[in-house]
């Protein structure tokens, strides 16, 4: 018995190298490894340019797959909005909005 690499599960292997239980897992993973591979690819093709935020100009990381950097992306009234409720819930002065 082995255990499939995708969904670990246990199956009998037909041959000694199978590692996956299906042919459906062994497509998912090929697909997984092409995207993470595509990604890689862009990252490095990024190093070599200079990337700037659209809004403020400022230079994006090659890391960054957002055409916006943070500070831009990220507006302050919600992260603040967001801050005074959770020390509301925090303190039991307001309650959860899933009750």
């Amino acid at each position: 018995m082995k255990h499939c690499q995708w969904c670990d599960t246990s199956f009998n292997p037909k041959v000694t190298y199978q590692i996956y239980c299906s042919p459906e897992c062994r497509e998912e993973a090929t697909k997984e490894k092409i995207a993470q591979r595509y990604s890689v690819e862009r990252r490095h093709r990024r190093m070599k340019q200079e990337r700037l935020c659209k809004l403020c100009e400022s230079k994006l990381s090659a890391y960054n797959d957002d055409s916006l950097c943070f500070s831009c992306l990220v507006n302050p009234k919600d992260v603040h909005k967001t801050l005074r409720e959770i020390k509301g819930l925090a303190n039991g002065k307001a309650k959860p909005d899933n009750e």
